[in-house]
């Protein structure tokens, strides 16, 4: 009879026995080592190097893993991989523009699944990851096991409610990261870079998934350890990334470049050029808050005049865009706004032909040095002090 109670009791309460709301916190927890885990060590360390793991640091990864995931290194590192080349692409494995929103984020992980089958995907795009006795013996080859094992534990910690534990834990992930970090961050939010991708910025502050919100700041420097640029977000990735360095379990290689400025030079020079063109995402997020600005003062003057202002704050939205980026019912009133606005007209112009220096494949280094004086002279004459200033700033630009 004692023994039967005993079993009643642990069926009930586990060995812990503690308060529902203290397994919540304890579920919560675990998902947020999981979600570190995965930003940290497949993503950061693995699919991108963009920081090196103390041996100690990446098993501890590699094992939690397993144990709440049953990932696989090798499909996860090869499928973000092809993600990143194929990106909106027929072959992206899970772009909402390419396989619908609604898919994405309710079959994310079946997506992922799919793509894991594909031998080509792994060998083409699974080099470098790990291929250790353990990790061929037993987190590839039994990959659900650890998955199982931690059923096992959460039951043994709660009882019966472990199974509502170890159901978020594995939940946790294929919504978080195959959902709304493959959908939503392709779809909804903002953009700081006008990367050659669909990705957004879900929140600034990046806590709820490890830093992976912010995920346009990602396309636009894939192999940057840090996510955050601006200074109000907040990449709590990159807080433990910092934390493992200090007690030397890692080293970080690259973090976002950032545009350095000096004194003016009379004209803009090759180094200017090389600037331009290592620093081209920042130089265009600098040149689209002048737009933005120059948009908002015509905006100004229409409304001091009683004017309608609709069609031009639709236009203000998609001036700064790429051509491609913008959705085709904004074109007809955009060429409109920019036939009755000549200085936005001449500053999307002029913007348009700044982007091309580095699109060119044809031109030499001399050749579009040259271009990028001709169009400092441009905007310096142009009369537009928008243009005139950011020609200047260009000119004290340096790598």
């Amino acid at each position: 009879m004692i023994l039967f109670d005993a079993a009643l009791d642990w069926l009930a309460n586990g060995l812990w026995n503690i308060a529902w709301w203290q397994i919540v916190l304890f579920a919560l927890a675990m998902t947020h080592v999981t979600m570190i885990s995965v930003t940290v060590f497949l993503h950061r360390h693995q699919a991108h190097r963009a920081l090196d793991l103390h041996p100690i640091a990446s098993h501890f990864f590699r094992f939690w893993l397993w144990l709440t995931t049953g990932q696989v290194t090798k499909e996860w590192a090869a499928i973000h991989r092809k993600h990143h080349a194929k990106c909106e692409q027929a072959e992206d494995p899970h772009s909402p523009h390419i396989h619908g929103i609604k898919k994405v984020l309710t079959q994310g992980a079946e997506l992922y699944r799919v793509e894991s089958k594909n031998l080509e995907t792994m060998a083409r795009f699974g080099h470098g990851t790990p291929n250790d006795w353990i990790e061929r013996n037993l987190y590839t080859r039994f990959s659900w096991q650890g998955v199982g094992l931690m059923m096992i534990i959460d039951l043994a910690l709660f009882g019966v409610g472990g199974l509502a534990v170890w159901a978020l834990q594995m939940a946790w992930t294929p919504i978080m990261a195959a959902g709304i970090i493959n959908g939503a961050a392709h779809y909804w939010g903002y953009r700081n870079f006008e990367a050659p991708d669909a990705s957004t910025n879900i929140s600034p502050w990046g806590i709820i998934i490890a830093g992976e919100e912010l995920h346009n700041n990602h396309h636009t420097y894939p192999t940057s350890a840090k996510l955050s640029i601006k200074p109000y977000e907040f990449d709590i990735g990159w807080m433990y990334i910092t934390i493992l360095k200090s007690l030397g379990l890692a080293s970080v290689k690259k973090v976002p470049p950032k545009l350095q400025l000096g004194s003016i030079q009379p004209v803009a020079d090759e180094k200017t050029l090389e600037a331009l063109i290592a620093h081209r995402y920042e130089v265009m997020a600098r040149y689209a808050r002048e737009l933005r600005r120059a948009g908002e003062v015509e905006i100004q003057t229409l409304k001091a005049r009683h004017a309608d202002i609709t069609a031009l704050k639709m236009a203000n939205r998609w001036l700064h865009r790429d051509d491609d980026k913008v959705p085709a019912a904004a074109r007809v009133q955009l060429a409109q706004v920019r036939a009755e606005h000549p200085v936005l007209d001449k500053m999307v112009t002029m913007r348009e032909e700044l982007r091309q220096m580095w699109l060119s494949t044809s031109a030499s280094r001399e050749q579009l040095a040259g271009d990028l004086q001709g169009w400092c002279r441009r905007a310096e004459d142009s009369g537009i002090a928008a243009l005139q200033e950011f020609s200047l700033k260009l000119r004290s630009a340096r790598a």
